[in-house]
């Protein structure tokens, strides 16, 4: 299907004519591209934790630094790690989503506004 103007024949703005567009799902593999893996990793790096605390206790327990636990550690890298991949993620979506984002919602909103 080739882009078109977002209004049809009638004016009303035909929504799915959009979401078919090379644009949107440009969109969405570009979103998805980046949000599968990084979920991936994170939910590994996450389970990965709550299995070592649940069965390598000894591990876990062993002592780094005064009383500074290896899972003591790996607890705060899991708080760490949520707050890297939220500014990663931010970052990503200034650079590559949001511009196409606005883009498309630009073109909506006039669409709207001549209907």
């Amino acid at each position: 299907m080739s882009d078109q103007s977002p209004a049809g024949s009638s004016g009303a703005i035909d929504y799915i004519a959009i979401e078919e567009s090379s644009r949107f799902r440009t969109l969405k593999r570009t979103q998805r591209s980046f949000i599968f893996p990084l979920a991936a990793f994170f939910l590994i790096w996450y389970f990965a934790y709550v299995l070592l605390a649940a069965f390598a206790t000894e591990f876990m327990g062993q002592r780094v630094w005064g009383d500074i636990t290896v899972g003591l550690l790996l607890g705060l890298g899991q708080f760490v790690t949520t707050f890297a991949i939220t500014m990663i993620y931010v970052s990503f979506a200034n650079r590559k989503i949001d511009p196409l984002a606005t883009e498309i919602r630009d073109e909506l909103e006039k669409a709207q506004g001549q209907a």
